[in-house]
């Protein structure tokens, strides 16, 4: 008797699991990887492609320099907080009706600054607060 078998088969691999298995990987890269580029911003302000609006009357010009000096109307203020930034914007702005506060910082200025002008106008009960840009050369 011969029990060997005559029969074979040919060899074959499936592809099923393998694909299988690399879809999840797949996904797993997908979900883990971040596509963010922060490095890659590059932000020039301030400067705008506007047109000059006119002057307007109710204005508040706040200057803020790039070594952190503070002008009202080109009066310089020797303010140390929010509270006492909104007391001189209230007194620049006693006799204007609804007045607009407009922000003119320096480029290289601290950020922080900004922002404590307009916590002192939100303070001062003003609601319009706009910063000024200067035209971009290329227009």
């Amino acid at each position: 008797m011969n029990f060997r078998s005559h029969w074979k088969e040919d060899p074959e691999i499936n592809l099923i699991p393998l694909i299988d298995v690399l879809l999840v990987i797949l996904i797993f890269l997908m979900v883990t990887t971040t596509y963010s580029k922060y490095a890659e911003l590059q932000i020039n302000l301030p400067s705008a492609a506007a047109d000059k609006q006119a002057d307007r009357p109710n204005e508040i010009n706040v200057t803020i320099s790039a070594t952190g000096e503070l002008t009202i109307d080109r009066r310089p203020v020797q303010a140390t907080s929010a509270a006492q930034l909104a007391e001189a914007l209230k007194q620049a702005g006693s006799a204007l009706k609804d007045p607009i506060v407009i922000i003119n910082g320096d480029a290289k200025s601290n950020l922080q600054l900004s922002i404590n002008v307009m916590e002192a106008a939100r303070l001062a009960g003003y609601s319009n607060v706009s910063f000024s840009v200067q035209q971009s050369a290329g227009r």
